[in-house]
């Protein structure tokens, strides 16, 4: 039996079976992120050369973020190398589409150079960027060839040596150049190398000596012969916690000589608790940047994601795109005193 649904007055409406075929047949509710991305092309600029740790981490991230994206855009990863991946920084600034087409990734310390002495070039506020989140922790290392004879950190404090780097605030050269400030190390720094990469040849091809500020995880992914052939020493550890399979290497948080010197290491040091940012540019649309960051969150836990990262020894403890956004405003309310030995430890000293 058909049955009749009636308007309040009374009159006949239509049958209940033609309601819901009309039902059926409306158009679900538009979904604007969708829409926007769908057939979209999405830019992952990388602030270093290819064949590094961030290229393979940006290039990862790349394959499988799309499909957390409403609308699966396609991503397409781009190097953009330069002062210690500055230039990135600042073309996502300030050049970059702020409608949810470009992301970046790059190195954390470039956000900290404004407040601690190295913002010559920065035109960025690191509070304002998007951030989506951090693929990793990290601990970074002082690597040395073991023809240059550095086992120890007593060796460093008396052993002139050579040191690798990239310039522009990127890891390798700043903390050499705090360890030689704050602790008197014989350490000559030669800047200008594109990345790792290059770095790492230099070393074979003993132009330099070592590396410091060498990503763990990169360095187990990209450059574990040398590590298993004992080509390399690793002398220092430059995180706030030892790395779990570097537990014998002392910490740089280890060698303060006072309470000061070791609140002005914890400031330089925190960026290793966001090794591997993600961001996009400031000024988008809050409802794409919400996207980006649960994609990027989604990616995180992507099995496939974890399974091609693991197959490549790239190690995958993620930092949410909030508490990226929680250290930088925490970092950049430091205490005075802390910033002030800070920034001295980081002034670059002429050669």
């Amino acid at each position: 039996m058909m049955m009749w649904f009636r308007h309040a007055r009374g009159r006949a409406a239509l049958p209940a079976g033609v309601l819901l075929a009309v039902g059926l047949l409306a158009p679900a509710a538009a979904d604007p992120i969708a829409d926007f991305y769908s057939g979209k092309t999405v830019q992952v600029l990388i602030g270093f050369s290819p064949g590094g740790g961030y290229d393979v981490y940006g290039r990862t991230l790349a394959r499988y973020m799309g499909r957390h994206i409403p609308g699966n855009p396609k991503l397409v990863p781009q190097n953009m190398p330069g002062a210690g991946s500055l230039k990135v920084v600042n073309y996502l600034y300030g050049v970059a589409p702020k409608d949810g087409t470009a992301l970046a990734h790059f190195a954390p310390g470039v956000m900290f150079e404004p407040l601690l002495g190295h913002g010559d070039g920065a035109q960025f506020e690191a509070t304002k960027f998007n951030w989506l989140g951090s693929a990793s922790r990290e601990a970074s290392v002082c690597a040395f060839m073991t023809s240059a004879g550095i086992k120890t950190w007593q060796d460093m404090r008396t052993k002139s040596t050579i040191i690798g780097a990239s310039g522009g605030g990127a890891e390798s050269d700043v903390f050499p150049t705090v360890l030689r400030n704050m602790f008197h190390l014989p350490l000559k720094i030669v800047t200008g190398y594109p990345g790792g990469t290059e770095i790492t040849l230099a070393m074979e091809r003993h132009e330099v000596d070592g590396r410091c500020g060498w990503s763990w995880t990169s360095l187990l992914s990209r450059s574990k012969a040398l590590l298993d052939s004992k080509q390399i020493n690793i002398v220092l550890q430059i995180a706030l916690q030892k790395a779990k399979d570097l537990q014998e290497v002392p910490l740089i948080l280890d060698m303060a000589e006072n309470a000061e010197q070791r609140a002005a290491l914890k400031l330089i040091v925190a960026r290793q608790s966001i090794a591997r940012p993600f961001a996009a540019p400031p000024g988008m649309p809050a409802d794409r940047a919400r996207a980006l960051r649960d994609a990027f969150d989604a990616t995180m836990k992507d099995p496939d994601f974890i399974a091609e990262a693991k197959g490549q020894n790239l190690d995958v403890e993620p930092v949410s795109g909030a508490e990226v956004e929680a250290l930088i405003r925490e970092v950049y309310a430091s205490s005075p005193d802390a910033v002030q030995l800070a920034t001295a430890s980081m002034k670059e000293a002429k050669e």
